[in-house]
């Protein structure tokens, strides 16, 4: 990252706008086509009943509350008040006693070692330092527990959706993409110093979704959060010109043949030890 353009940047402002762009859409409504999805990556990391997990960029708790329903010990953040408060309603409704917080993922507001397991799904990645996601995870983690992340890979079909909004809607300058989370040489070199061993495996994630590719785009417009504030950003004119590039993508890599929407898409499972 360069240095001096960092230090130009204004990170309180910054996160000021994410915090907004993850409360608008509906998350919760978006992620409900999520959880078979999510159910096959849990029980890909195998993790126990009993533990202390901490999830970071908990959303909505659709990953949260599949684990408290199995036994583990949960505590989930994230930088969204309404996502959390969604969550805490969902918990309460199935009761399940869960810890929601409000709070940033570069600077976790729990003890060091205070968890057995710190997980991030599609979540994490996002913040704008990196370093500091990936020190705090650490921190947080007690020597010998598990850092698990699920992220997007930049030639994986979210990293091409990224990379298309963003040439209609450029990201932040100065800012490293959120899918350089899915790159292997960018996780060595951001946990490897925190970490007695790191594995790393690439899945592919399965988006379906009873409606064609250009239903599946009004989908994303409306409800995820990313894709909502990019539209919202431009007038109409250039809104017709996103939707059209975003529809063609969904249709090109589209493999259901029924009217319906099936997408395969590439994400980066990391799963490090903590150093002792």
């Amino acid at each position: 990252m360069n240095i001096e353009a960092v230090n130009t940047i204004d990170f309180a402002a910054l996160k000021a706008r994410q915090k907004a762009m993850w409360m608008s859409g509906d998350f919760s409504h978006f992620a409900t086509y999520m959880v078979s999805g999510e159910a096959e990556f849990l029980a890909f990391c195998n993790i126990r009943a009993g533990v202390r997990v901490l999830d970071v960029a908990c959303g909505s708790g659709q990953t949260a509350i599949p684990l408290a329903r199995q036994g583990s010990i949960v505590t989930g953040i994230d930088i969204a008040s309404n996502l959390i408060e969604a969550a805490r309603q969902q918990a309460q409704a199935e009761q399940l006693d869960i810890q929601f917080d409000e709070g940033d993922a570069e600077a976790l507001p729990y003890d060091d070692a205070s968890f057995d397991v710190v997980l991030s799904v599609y979540g994490a990645m996002f913040a704008p330092q990196p370093e500091k996601v990936a020190a705090e995870l650490a921190r947080v983690c007690r020597p010998g527990g598990r850092i698990i992340m699920a992220n997007w890979t930049p030639s994986g079909f979210i990293g091409q959706m990224f990379k298309t909004t963003g040439a209609h809607v450029p990201p932040p300058a100065g800012i490293p993409s959120p899918t350089l989370w899915g790159s292997e040489a960018a996780v060595s070199e951001r946990l490897g110093p925190y970490t007695d061993s790191l594995e790393m495996t690439r899945r592919l994630f399965a988006f379906e979704y009873p409606f064609g590719p250009e239903e599946t785009v009004e989908f994303f417009r409306e409800f995820y959060g990313p894709t909502n504030r990019a539209f919202s950003s431009l007038d109409a004119e250039k809104q017709i010109e996103l939707r059209r590039d975003l529809e063609q993508l969904w249709s090109r890599h589209n493999a259901s043949v029924n009217g319906s929407t099936y997408v395969e898409a590439e994400y980066l499972v990391v799963q490090a030890v903590r150093s002792s």
